[in-house]
């Protein structure tokens, strides 16, 4: 029996719209057809890969392979017998005994109904519904409470009316506004002052549609950077530090190196013994009950005055993430250190360069 997997990027904007018949914008179509052979990553031999071009996801996933012989790591180690798999194609179901997606929502829910998918393996609505509520940014606020223990900062505010955005303006002179759901770079103000009419026509657009908005203050940010997890039945499992680069709040690249020689990057803004604490805090917390899967929460390290102090959860992510796929590309050797990037020419493409 085979897991099925999907790269399904256009997750976070399906989710938003929480809508079952949800057409992606084209960015996110050609996202996912140029990049869907990504699950090869991680699936196990005689796994399938749904893909839009079977010839293209075969021959883009062995330039990968062979590009990473040289330095080693987990994916050289991968057999060559995963089996991509066309979406016009008959899906073998009765073959299939589960179903991995890059993240759960009505419309992915929906596509693989119209697949053949036996209900057995799809997720239910109130499982789907529990997942979209766990993705409101109002679960990082919570959690963020959880984690603020001695060098860190950070709060975040849910605000229902313009006038409790302006409130949190007397308190903070600067503030970044959140759309409760929103993908990677979009859904987000900086506000510096006040509110101006182009602010204040978005926030009523955006309180009509999600019912709220997350204030909070603005921070001199001196890196970006995130923890990968897995929520199991038995617990959270952690599986390591995903150093990224972003611009505008979207996200550009990944660094690929080994947990040791990532951590030693940290330690030079932060001590490592407080990564570890708030690591530990997230592995023993319950606030996720109802979710089982890969997750990751964002961080970063602010400057406030002349101390560095860590944000312990600027988002949190309940899907696969990047931080994800860097950590299968990442080199066994400490003293290889590479960055792994999405670049679009005619195409979407996995770029991967030595630092």
């Amino acid at each position: 029996m085979a897991k099925l997997h999907i790269f399904n990027p256009e997750h976070d904007i399906a989710l938003a719209s929480n809508l079952s018949n949800f057409t992606a914008p084209h960015a996110g179509r050609q996202l996912r057809a140029d990049l869907g052979f990504l699950p090869a990553l991680w699936a196990e031999e005689g796994d399938v890969i749904m893909v839009e071009n079977v010839e293209y996801a075969v021959k883009t996933w062995e330039r990968l392979r062979k590009r990473f012989v040289p330095w080693g790591g987990t994916l050289c180690s991968m057999g060559w017998n995963t089996l991509f798999h066309g979406v016009e194609h008959f899906v073998p179901w009765g073959e299939t005994n589960s179903i991995s997606v890059w993240g759960w929502d009505k419309a992915v829910r929906r596509e693989l109904e119209r697949a053949g998918a036996p209900l057995s393996l799809l997720p239910s609505d109130s499982q789907l519904e529990r997942i979209r509520t766990l993705s409101h940014r109002q679960t990082a606020a919570q959690l963020l409470s959880l984690l603020r223990i001695n060098g860190t900062v950070g709060e975040a505010v849910l605000c229902e009316s313009l006038e409790a955005v302006e409130r949190q303006l007397g308190l903070h002179s600067r503030l970044v506004l959140k759309a409760p759901w929103s993908s990677s770079g979009r859904g987000i103000r900086f506000i510096d002052g006040e509110l101006n009419d182009y602010h204040r026509g978005w926030l009523r657009n955006l309180l009509s549609k999600q019912g709220g908005v997350m204030a909070e203050p603005y921070y001199e940010k001196v890196k970006d950077f995130g923890m990968e997890f897995e929520s199991t039945e038995s617990g959270i499992r952690y599986l390591g530090l995903s150093l990224f680069h972003t611009s505008n709040g979207a996200y550009t690249g990944n660094v690929l190196a080994t947990e040791n020689a990532k951590r030693e990057m940290i330690s030079r803004y932060i001590p490592v013994s407080l990564l570890d604490e708030v690591k530990e805090k997230i592995c023993g917390m319950s606030l996720l009950n109802g979710y089982v899967g890969p997750f990751g929460i964002d961080m970063m390290i602010i400057r406030n005055h002349t101390q560095l102090l860590l944000h312990p959860c600027v988002e949190i992510n309940l899907r696969r993430t990047m931080g994800h796929v860097a950590l299968h590309l990442s080199p066994s050797d400490d003293d290889i250190r590479m960055v792994m990037r999405i670049d679009y020419e005619d195409k979407y493409k996995l770029r991967i360069r030595k630092l």
